[in-house]
C-alpha cells in the first residue's frame, strides 16, 4: 500500500470513529425528549439501552469471523451506511416495543462497525509503525462533542426526538459514503492466518484482564451517556438545552485527553497510566455525585472524560498486540467484555434509580472506576511499540543496529515490563 493510500486509508477510519461517535451522541443526549415523546420510566430508558447493548454483543460475537473471512475493510463498506439508516428506526419509532427493536438493529451495526474499526485502526498501526489507536479514539469524541452539539442545538430550537435524530442521519450520510472507497484491505496472507486461527484455541490471559478494565471504562462512560442529561435536569434542575451539554463538556475533555493519549502512554508506560485514571475518573463521578452546583458537575463530567479517555484506546490496542495472528478475535473478545460494560452498567443504573435515585446509582459508579486502577497494578508496565509491515520504503534505523527482518517478536510484543 503506498504511502497516499495509507493517509486515506486513516482519514476514513478517524472518519467513521467521528461518524458512529456523532450519530450516538446525537441521541442519547435527547434521551429527556424521547422519554417524553413515548412516556418512558426510567426503567424503561434503560431496556431500550439494554436492546441497544445486546445488539452489539450480538454482533460482536460473529465480527471475528466476518473479518476473518471479508477483512475489516469489507466489513465496514457495508455497516457504516447501514448504521446510520438504522438511526430512522430510532427517530420515527411510535411506541416503546418498536424503539426496542430499532434500538436492538442499531446496537448490531454499531457492534460491527465498532469491532472492525478498531481491527482497521490496529492494522494501520502496525502497516505505519507508530501508535494511532488514541487519535482514532479521539475521532470518536470529536464527533460525540458535535453530535452532543447539535442535539443541543435542535433542543433549544425547539425541536423534538424524531426529527432531531432524522435530521442527524441526513447530514452524517454523506460521510459514510465518503469513508466507503478508502479503507486497507488486509493482506492476502495476513487474512488467510487470520482466518486459519478464526477458530484456535483461546486466547492470551491478559487479553481478558484488559477486556475488564474495558468493561469499567465503558461502565462509566455509557452512565454519563445515558444517564448525566437525565441527572442535570431532574437532579439539579437545569432547562433540558442545558442538561444536553453534560455529554459533550465530557466529550470534550475525552477529546483532548485522546490527542496525547499515544504520547503518554510511551512515555510513562499503560499501568501507570491506567491506575491514574482510574483514580480521576473516581473522583469525577464523585463531584457530579455530591455537588447541588451545575458548574461543578460539568467539572466532574470533565475530570471523568479526562481520565476515561484513555482506557479504551490502549485496551484495544493492546489486544491487538496480544492476539498475534489472531489480533481480530482478541479485539473482538476484549470488545465484548468492555461492551457488556455499556450493555449491563446504564441499566443497573436506571433500576437504581428508579427505587433510589441517580445519585446513589452514580455512588456505584465511584467504586466501579477504583476498580480499574485495583486491575492496572496486575498489568506489566505496558509499553507500545510498533514496526512498519507493508510500506514502500525500508524503515529508517541508526547506524549500527540490528535489521528490523532480524529482530524476533512474539505475540505479545508491545507488552513488557520496565
Amino acid at each position: 500500500m503506498s504511502a497516499t493510500e495509507l493517509v486515506r486509508a486513516r482519514r476514513a477510519t478517524a472518519a467513521t470513529f467521528a461518524l458512529v461517535g456523532a450519530i450516538s451522541a446525537v441521541w442519547v443526549v435527547r434521551i429527556p425528549a424521547l422519554r417524553d415523546k413515548l412516556d418512558l420510566s426510567e426503567a424503561q430508558v434503560g431496556i431500550e439501552v439494554l436492546a441497544w447493548g445486546a445488539g452489539a454483543l450480538a454482533a460482536m460475537h460473529f465480527a471475528a469471523r466476518l473479518m476473518a473471512a471479508h477483512g475489516s475493510h469489507r466489513v465496514l463498506r457495508y455497516s457504516v451506511p447501514a448504521a446510520v439508516a438504522s438511526l430512522s428506526l430510532l427517530a420515527f419509532a411510535p411506541n416503546f416495543p418498536s424503539l426496542a427493536a430499532g434500538g436492538l438493529v442499531f446496537g448490531a451495526l454499531f457492534g460491527l462497525v465498532d469491532v472492525a474499526a478498531n481491527a482497521q485502526a490496529a492494522e494501520l498501526e502496525r502497516a505505519s509503525g507508530r501508535p494511532l489507536m488514541g487519535k482514532m479514539h479521539a475521532g470518536w469524541s470529536l464527533g460525540a462533542v458535535l453530535g452532543g452539539l447539535l442535539g443541543a442545538g435542535t433542543a433549544a430550537a425547539g425541536l423534538g426526538f424524531t426529527a432531531s435524530v432524522a435530521l442527524a442521519a441526513v447530514l452524517a450520510l454523506p460521510v459514510a459514503l465518503f469513508t466507503v472507497p478508502h479503507f486497507r484491505a488486509q493482506d492476502p496472507a495476513d487474512a488467510e492466518r487470520e482466518e486459519s486461527a478464526a477458530a484456535g484455541g483461546p486466547l492470551p490471559r491478559v487479553i481478558y484482564l484488559l477486556g475488564a478494565l474495558m468493561f469499567c471504562a465503558f461502565l462509566a462512560e455509557g452512565s454519563v451517556a445515558d444517564w448525566s442529561s437525565l441527572h442535570l435536569h431532574d437532579s439539579l434542575g437545569v432547562s433540558e438545552a442545558v442538561a444536553a451539554l453534560g455529554y459533550p463538556v465530557f466529550e470534550l475533555a475525552m477529546l483532548a485527553g485522546r490527542l496525547f493519549c499515544d504520547r503518554v502512554t510511551e512515555r510513562v508506560g499503560g499501568r501507570v497510566l491506567l491506575a491514574g485514571a482510574g483514580l480521576l475518573a473516581a473522583l469525577g463521578f464523585a463531584v457530579l455525585t455530591a455537588t447541588e452546583w451545575v458548574g461543578a458537575a460539568f467539572v466532574g463530567l470533565a475530570l471523568v472524560g479526562a481520565a476515561v479517555c484513555v482506557v479504551v484506546p490502549l485496551t484495544f490496542s493492546l489486544a491487538g498486540l496480544a492476539g498475534g495472528t489472531r489480533s481480530a478475535a482478541a479485539i473482538s473478545r476484549a470488545g465484548m467484555f468492555g461492551y457488556s460494560g455499556l450493555l449491563l452498567g446504564p441499566v443497573a443504573i436506571g433500576f437504581i434509580a428508579e427505587h433510589w435515585s441517580l445519585r446513589i446509582s452514580f455512588s456505584v459508579v465511584v467504586c466501579t472506576c477504583l476498580l480499574i486502577t485495583v486491575g492496572a497494578v496486575r498489568l506489566p508496565d505496558l509499553r507500545v511499540s510498533h514496526r512498519p509491515q507493508d510500506t514502500d520504503k525500508p524503515e529508517p534505523r541508526a547506524p549500527g543496529t540490528a535489521s528490523p527482518t532480524n529482530q524476533g517478536s512474539t505475540p505479545c510484543q508491545g507488552l513488557s515490563r520496565k
